[in-house]
């Protein structure tokens, strides 16, 4: 891994003139910023970081733009362009990294293909021949637990994943990954003749957005620094931080609390940082968040660079900055740096990666129209899966994926020896397809986009009343941030008011959480009036494995659950297929709901 340029070597004549140099270099902090100015040689480095944001498996193209195929083209053309001399000396020295933040696949149709496929999964074939440096573990990475990862990372000829806070001791499989090196807190890589230093760190919310099982997360500052120190004690003095945290607030916060980090490259969080000039895919003008690259101070009170792009391999993010033999960030190259989108049109297009195509994309293309030939259902409505709805209130398509989860958990409950469902819950977070679905035939491969990750119906019996209560403040705690915990429901009504005090999930004794006014099950049952819980029987609830093992901050607790062996995907195509007749009707899946769930407004 890594790119080591040729060793230039002085002319005799030389040497004395390069021994003054370097003395001064030592005396004065500021000759090596003028030696990069006027290019002498052999004091001035310049480094070219190409960054990628969350790939999540979006392989094919998306019309005129994006592509895991093209995008290994622009890739090696910028790794290309960055090692040729453009400084007017053959002497200064170049190096190259590219990295990626995580998230390096998600559920879904062309995720799929590679679970039907097996090792080597397509992605990480993409991403072999893409080439990276380092990989940091995201969040998504977990979404199937640790021994898909674990196949996930043993389908490269030669990986290295990332992660200064988290512990794997008690996930042998990805231990003994750990033991061999393939798994690392930080690494060394040798480019253009200089030492750079790579640390990953993941977010401590893992355990609530996914799967790691036995994976322990650490505080992020703390295993940060300590990798920072570890690498300066080796006399690695330019360091890149490769962090999957939430995006740019998270790690404008984290940089505050460091030091030593020279730049800090952004994931998780998919926001766009462009300039004036910068090409961008039509319509993304509008969702600029700022100007490449941002800057923070750290505890010291340096400012380091901080960069991003938005994920999908539809941009390159490319950082060029010129580092003094010290280590020094002399300057940015503004004019070479900034967001390199994927494209296929005039003026920048590529063409596909003719091995990227032949290995990935075209069998991933094959499997994802098998599953669009085979259609479910047809729907008279649109169904409105659009992520900045789904996530703050009611919709037609979070109705019928809770309800397509009751209904299942009720045809399979007596199997498994647990109680029918009188409540079902589904997260708004778990439903992806972030578009409007229909009116018209609904395929495979829709109700793979909708419900794509490896999450089972669930059954979880006997939950008290007001465990119950405490379960959906939670669900309603984050509404005006459109977090993925806001619940989709079936089989009851609950009317919410964000006047009231929000559930501190951090905090649950001290900050409980007031907002859920009203609670009705669709049989009259009263279970929450103007705030209280009124006595009976617990209810037995269905939802995902990911909910009732505590994802988003559901307070289910150590409540038994049982899984009952069907992915919610396949719920969703059962339901529509079986009980529905193949026919989602306007009656009884309207636009804009049918008022299960009431949100009093402050």
């Amino acid at each position: 891994m890594g790119h080591v340029s040729m060793v230039y070597r002085w002319r005799p004549g030389a040497r004395m003139l390069g021994l003054v140099l370097l003395a001064l270099l030592f005396s004065t902090g500021s000759l090596a910023a003028n030696a990069a100015e006027r290019n002498l040689p052999g004091l001035a480095f310049t480094l070219t970081l190409l960054h990628h944001n969350e790939g999540q498996s979006h392989l094919l193209a998306d019309g005129s733009f994006g592509g895991v195929a093209r995008f290994s083209t622009l890739a090696h053309d910028l790794k290309d362009e960055a090692l040729r001399s453009r400084h007017g000396s053959p002497l200064w020295h170049q190096g190259v990294l590219m990295v990626s933040t995580g998230d390096n696949f998600l559920s879904g149709a062309e995720w799929n293909a590679s679970l039907e496929k097996g090792i080597p999964f397509y992605d990480a074939l993409a991403m072999e021949l893409i080439g990276y440096d380092a990989i940091t573990l995201g969040n998504h990475d977990f979404d199937f637990g640790p021994d898909i990862l674990r196949d996930f990372i043993l389908s490269f000829a030669n990986p290295l994943f990332l992660s200064a806070n988290l512990d794997f001791r008690l996930e042998p499989g990805l231990q003994e990954l750990v033991d061999v090196g393939v798994i690392a807190k930080s690494t060394v890589v040798v480019t253009g003749g200089r030492s750079i230093g790579i640390i990953g760190a993941t977010t401590e919310d893992l355990p609530f957005l996914s799967s790691p099982r036995n994976v322990k997360v650490e505080l992020v500052t703390g295993a940060v620094q300590a990798q920072v120190n570890r690498l300066l004690s080796l006399n690695v003095n330019i360091i890149v931080l490769v962090s999957h945290l939430s995006g740019l607030q998270e790690d404008l916060k984290l940089i505050a609390l460091l030091h030593g980090i020279d730049v800090v490259v952004s994931g998780g969080g998919s926001e766009l940082l462009a300039n004036k000039g910068d090409l961008l895919i039509p319509g993304d003008e509008d969702v600029v968040m700022g100007s490449y690259p941002q800057y923070a101070m750290d505890v010291t009170g340096r400012r380091i660079p901080l960069v991003t792009c938005p994920g999908g391999y539809r941009y390159i993010g490319r950082f060029v900055a010129v580092f003094d033999i010290l280590g020094n960030l002399v300057k940015v190259l503004d004019s070479q740096s900034g967001p390199r989108r994927v494209s296929g049109v005039p003026p920048d297009a590529v063409s596909g990666d003719p091995l990227v195509m032949e290995l990935v994309t075209e069998p991933v293309q094959e499997a994802v129209d098998g599953l669009a030939s085979q259609i479910v259902g047809f729907s008279q409505v649109e169904l409105d899966g659009v992520r900045s709805r789904i996530r703050k209130e009611e919709t037609n398509l979070g109705n019928l994926m809770s309800d397509a989860i009751m209904w299942q958990a009720g045809q399979v409950a007596k199997k498994f020896g647990v109680p029918s469902p009188d409540v079902a819950l589904q997260n708004g977070g778990g439903i992806r397809n972030n578009d409007m679905r229909g009116p018209g035939e609904i395929s495979k491969k829709d109700t793979f986009d909708i419900a794509p990750f490896s999450s089972f119906v669930t059954l979880v019996p006997h939950i008290p009343r007001h465990q119950f209560k405490d379960i959906l403040e939670n669900a309603y705690s984050a509404v005006a941030s459109s977090s993925g915990r806001f619940s989709q429901i079936s089989g009851f009504e609950v009317v919410v008011d964000l006047a009231q005090e929000a559930r501190d999930p951090d905090n649950p004794e001290g900050q409980p959480g007031r907002r859920v006014r009203d609670a009705v099950l669709n049989n009259g049952t009263v279970i929450v009036m103007d705030g209280e819980v009124l006595p009976g029987p617990g209810l037995n609830v269905a939802t995902l494995d990911f909910l009732a093992g505590g994802g988003d901050q559901y307070p289910f607790g150590d409540a038994p659950y049982t899984r009952l062996g069907v992915p919610y995907q396949q719920a969703l195509s059962n339901y529509v297929e079986q009980y529905l007749g193949g026919v989602i009707t306007a009656s009884l899946y309207p636009e804009g709901g049918e008022g299960r769930i009431t949100i009093l407004s402050p």
